[in-house]
Formats: structure tokens, C-alpha cells, sequence
């Protein structure tokens, strides 16, 4: 975890404070439940509660202390509660194992880690929704290759991305719920030592669900899959971001990051304006897509448990989250504050002498009973005169003189063919599809 990449809800989530809270509230839920099995006295679970009743602070150096000497955290923690409960806090941790405390912990941390993901999500699409509709209708030129191809709109660029991050919402909410599973089933997950409705009881205060079977520890496909949607989310987050980064880009300029008042570019070069906002964003989501492969590689454990995986979760866990959740805010204020230029975006729409019109003079004249071949060859031999001239010639006027072509298609029909608008009747559509 970075600072300067971090923002205070998220990583408070992954404190020791609050990993010891939760902790905590684990073994307090499970003495809770075998007291009213009758397997430890009522007043062992009244005691814990009492205690926590209190707000004590948690002495994470007290703890670090005892964990220096036992090197067992989950041994650290419980003698310090000990220490601060007194005798009644020896009936906790009945017949769980330290899993059962490490996984259950750490679904509530990635649960609580999804719901500010998830709220990021929604503030996005909200910024995305408002841009789109802004300019639904700026006309800009469609690039494939990074050569202009058709007109579009730059509505339609914030729709294909509005409509990314929707996918992306969807599959973090499926990810949430499928992490969201709690395991208080004993060494090598039998059930053994401890009954089943301690884990029902203890994953109903938590808000998760009971894990169908554990091997003492939850299966990490499951965080698999977590960590593989971060990391899709990262990739998106990226796809945008590189897009203003060449839109930004001198030659082009058709939107720009905001740039604030007093705000410098270059320590070297005055005139400098770089987008600096969307090239972090890129270099951030390739850190959230690092967490991916380390995951997958966290579900083969030997046997019922080992702890290789431990050790990959407390970076990654944090990590990951924190970082996607600034990524997250940080691209929301892009798309807020960015800078669109319609004019500039028209300019480059003239700049190759209506080159991007060649795709329907194409077709006109199939449906005027050229062959499709002699069609490519008429349009494609003026097209290139056009860009051999660096857009200084007109294609519309190219071919309005190629007597091959007139001998199918009139002046009228032609100039027909190079109407701006004509590319954007299904606009309406589009958004009607990406905003219902």
C-alpha cells in the first residue's frame, strides 16, 4: 500500500485495528453460539461482550509483542484478549482452528472492500451517463488502427464506456457474494470439535454465508475469482484512460484532462500540458492486475491446508483493493472535469478530405450495378490521391470528375453520400440500448 495511492475508507478496512476488531467479533459470535449450545458457560460470551461494551483500544504493539515470542498472531491475539478479559476468556476459541478466524476475517475485509468498490462503480457510471448524453451528438472521427475510419460521436465513446463499467459492476457484485462466506469448522474442516451452528450463527452476525465445505480453510477459487474481476476492472479503467491519453496527445487534441490553475507540466518545458491523471491510471491498473496470477496460484494448498497462500493475501489483499479504489475515484474526476473540444474534433473530421464518406460511395455504386471489385477499385484510386495530398484534394471533387464513377452515380447522388449526419441515425438506438 502506497499512501499517495490510497484513500482513507479503504484503508481502514485493512488496519490492524480493524483486523483485530473483526477477529474479535469472530470468536465472540462463535463462544456466543456454544454457549447456548451449553459447551461453554453463558457468562464466558457475557464477558467478551462486556469488555468490548467498553470500546476498548486495541494495543496492536501489545499484541506484536506476545506474537514476537509465540510467532503465532492468532496466539497473540487471543492472550491479549486473555489478558484483558481475564479468566472467563479462556473458553474462547473452542474447538476452532486459526483459519476459521484468518478467512472468516477475511471475507468480511473483501466484502466491506466490495461495497466501497462498488460505490465508486456507481459514482462513475453516474459521471459517464452525464458525459455520454452531453455529447451525444459531437461528432468525432472513428479511428481503427489508430487511422481515421468513420464518423461517431464522443457520446458514443463515453457510451461503449459506461457500458463497460456496468459489466464490470455486475461481476464485482457477483464476486462480492461469492467471497462473501464465512468457515468455523475446526482443523481439517470435520466439524469435529466444534458443532455446524457455531458457523451458522457466526456467519449470520457477519452478513456471509456458511461455506458448503471447508478444508479448513475456504477454498481460494473463490478469491480467485475476486482478484481476476479487480483485475478486469483495472483493465477498463486503463481502456479509457488510454483513450483521452490519445485524444490528448498534440496532433489530435480533441479532449484533454483538466488542467487547474497554478498547475505545471514540465519542470523543464513551460508550455506543457501531459496527462498525467490517465497515465497513472494506466500504471495503476497494471499493479491491481498483478494481484490476478498470485491469486490463481493461491488455490493448489497442499492437502486440507497449508499457508503459502497467507503471506500472497497480505499484500495483495490490501493492495489491490486500495489501489482500484483510488484508480476508481481518481478516473471519475477525468471524465468530470475532462476537457472536450467539438471544434477541434470537427477539424480533424475535414482533415483527409472527406476520406471518411469512402465506405458509402463503396456501396452506391454496388446498388447501382457496379461489381463490388470495380466499386473498391473507382473509390480506393481517388481515395488515394486524397492521401497522397495530405487531404489538400477533395474526394467528393475527385470523384465528381472520374467519369467512370459519374457514368453510375450523378452529382446529386454523390454529394449525397458525404452528409455528416447520416452516420448518427442510430444514436437513439444505441443509447437507448446502453441506457435503459
Amino acid at each position: 500500500m502506497v499512501p499517495r495511492y490510497s484513500r482513507p475508507e479503504m484503508t481502514a478496512i485493512w488496519s490492524p485495528e480493524t483486523r483485530f476488531a473483526i477477529w474479535f467479533e469472530i470468536e465472540a459470535h462463535a463462544t456466543e453460539a456454544l454457549a447456548e449450545l451449553g459447551v461453554v458457560p453463558k457468562a464466558a460470551a457475557k464477558a467478551l461482550w462486556d469488555w468490548w461494551a467498553t470500546k476498548p483500544a486495541i494495543d496492536v504493539a501489545a499484541i506484536d509483542a506476545i506474537e514476537a515470542v509465540t510467532k503465532h498472531d492468532v496466539i497473540a491475539f487471543l492472550t491479549w484478549v486473555a489478558e484483558q478479559v481475564g479468566e472467563e476468556a479462556r473458553f474462547m476459541h473452542q474447538g476452532m482452528t486459526s483459519s476459521d478466524v484468518l478467512d472468516t476475517c477475511l471475507a468480511v475485509q473483501l466484502v466491506r472492500a466490495s461495497d466501497i468498490l462498488i460505490a465508486d462503480l456507481d459514482k462513475l457510471l453516474e459521471v459517464l451517463e452525464r458525459r455520454a448524453k452531453e455529447h451525444k451528438f459531437t461528432p468525432t472521427i472513428g479511428r481503427s488502427h489508430g487511422i481515421h475510419a468513420e464518423p461517431v460521436t464522443f457520446g458514443l465513446k463515453l457510451a461503449e464506456a459506461y457500458a463497460e463499467f456496468k459489466r464490470a459492476r455486475k461481476r464485482l457484485v457477483a464476486a462480492r457474494e461469492d467471497i462473501a462466506t464465512c468457515a468455523i469448522s475446526g482443523a481439517v474442516g470435520t466439524f469435529a470439535n466444534i458443532d455446524p451452528r457455531v458457523e451458522a450463527h457466526v456467519a449470520e452476525k457477519l452478513g456471509l454465508a456458511v461455506e458448503p465445505v471447508s478444508t479448513q480453510v475456504i477454498p481460494r477459487d473463490r478469491h480467485a475469482m475476486f482478484f481476476a474481476t479487480l483485475g478486469v476492472i483495472a483493465s477498463s479503467i486503463e481502456r479509457l484512460a488510454v483513450e483521452v491519453r490519445h485524444l490528448q496527445r498534440t496532433e489530435v487534441l480533441e479532449a484533454e484532462e483538466y488542467f487547474s490553475p497554478g498547475q505545471k507540466g514540465s519542470s523543464a518545458m513551460p508550455h506543457k500540458r501531459n496527462p498525467v491523471l490517465t497515465e497513472n491510471l494506466t500504471g495503476l491498473a497494471r499493479m491491481v492486475r498483478s494481484a490476478t496470477i498470485p491469486a490463481m496460484e493461491n488455490v493448489a494448498l497442499w492437502h486440507e491446508r497449508d499457508i503459502s497462500h497467507s503471506s500472497v493475501e497480505r499484500y495483495i489483499g490490501p493492495d489491490a483493493t486500495i489501489t482500484l479504489d483510488f484508480a476508481l475515484a481518481r478516473l471519475t474526476g477525468v471524465v468530470d472535469k475532462l476537457l472536450v473540444y467539438p471544434a477541434r474534433m470537427q477539424k480533424n473530421l475535414d482533415r483527409m478530405g472527406g476520406l471518411v464518406h469512402s465506405q458509402r460511395v463503396l456501396l452506391a455504386l454496388t446498388q447501382a450495378g457496379v461489381s463490388r471489385e470495380d466499386s473498391y477499385r473507382l473509390v480506393q484510386r481517388n481515395a488515394m490521391k486524397v492521401w497522397e495530398s495530405d487531404g489538400e484534394l477533395s474526394l467528393l471533387e475527385l470523384l465528381k470528375a472520374d467519369p467512370e464513377v459519374t457514368a453510375a452515380l450523378s452529382v446529386e447522388e454523390l454529394e449525397d453520400k458525404f452528409d455528416l449526419g447520416y452516420h448518427f441515425k442510430q444514436v437513439d438506438t444505441i443509447f437507448a440500448r446502453v441506457f435503459a
